[in-house]
């Protein structure tokens, strides 16, 4: 088996640590079909090949992940560099793992640890502003506006705050978060509305509104005078020219008509809808014993027509024609 060593040798370059000599092991991987010796060489490439994933890994630090789990993506990405690698194309192995294995992260960042899904083009536009607003900020000592980023990325307005729309959709904060620092703040779930009653009343309102139209006009001015204008039973009784105990009644036995017709109303809706339901299940059923029927006449027929004699009799009809037969023969 070929040995996979670690170049040590006194250069320059940075992270010569990380970057093992195993040419010889990728190509004895080429030429081995599958099977167990091709697996473990791989796998001790990959070994090999850990350390720079990890450095890889470390890049991507303070970012909303943590770095057990960046390592463990970097290094699937190396995983899937070493299958894929020829070394018959010439490259150097690191050139063809480093742009798999920082595409890999960057993957898990774009596709894992959104808190909502997020176009990819929105995603684009999020890094490209939060960038431009790091270098604004940097050169001109303030918090760039939207127009000051639009016009050091390209960009249009629309598309600048669309990005930055997008800058707190990475991660969800959790709805018993104190937004703030002051004593003041309250969790976000005070903020949660709760079950309009006005609804209820715009229902009742809408059930109401026919039946009002359909009451006698002296009803109508009482309820008006009474709930609308908010006139005393008293008062309603001088303008009507009634007593105010007269008023009450009146206005109780409105109410429960209203009430009553109101129920009604629904009941006698529910109802309708029963008997149109009842009635098609009816005309269904009316169908399928038509076709049934039918189908056993058709049977009865062809079964009668099976037993006729071959020569059919000729037999007129009328009368006449009878006669005319008779004498023919």
């Amino acid at each position: 088996m070929p040995d996979v060593r670690t170049h040590r040798s006194r250069s320059t370059r940075p992270h010569d640590y990380d970057a093992p000599d195993t040419a010889a092991a990728f190509r004895r991987i080429a030429a081995l079909p599958d099977g167990p010796e091709r697996s473990a060489l791989r796998q001790e490439v990959v070994c090999a090949w850990m350390p720079m994933a990890v450095r890889l890994a470390r890049r991507f630090r303070h970012r909303g992940e943590t770095f057990e789990d960046l390592k463990q993506v970097a290094q699937l990405g190396l995983v899937k560099a070493v299958s894929r690698f020829d070394p018959s194309l010439g490259t150097a192995f690191p050139s063809f793992a480093i742009p798999t294995i920082v595409g890999e992260v960057k993957r898990h960042f774009r596709d894992d640890l959104w808190g909502v899904h997020v176009p990819r083009r929105v995603q684009e536009l999020r890094g490209r502003v939060r960038f431009a607003g790091s270098e604004c900020a940097s050169l001109g000592g303030h918090e760039p506006s939207v127009p000051e980023i639009a016009a050091y990325t390209g960009l249009t307005e629309e598309e600048v705050r669309l990005g930055q729309g997008a800058l707190e959709s990475f991660t969800a904060l959790s709805l018993d978060a104190m937004p703030g620092c002051s004593a003041d703040s309250h969790p976000l779930t005070d903020t949660l509305g709760g079950m309009e009653p006005g609804f209820d009343q715009v229902i009742n309102r809408e059930a109401l509104r026919p039946l009002l139209r359909a009451l006698p006009e002296r009803d109508r001015q009482i309820l008006y005078m009474r709930f609308f204008c908010e006139m005393t039973q008293a008062r309603i009784g001088l303008q009507l020219g009634v007593s105010q105990m007269h008023v009450s009644r009146l206005i109780t036995l409105i109410c429960a008509r209203l009430h009553d017709q109101a129920r009604g109303r629904t009941a006698r809706r529910g109802l309708e809808q029963s008997r149109r339901e009842t009635a098609a299940a009816e005309q269904e059923r009316s169908v399928l014993i038509h076709e049934r029927d039918s189908a056993r006449a058709q049977t009865a027929q062809a079964e009668r027509d099976n037993k006729a004699p071959a020569g059919p009799v000729d037999r007129p009809r009328h009368k006449d024609h009878w006669f005319r037969h008779r004498a023919a023969h």
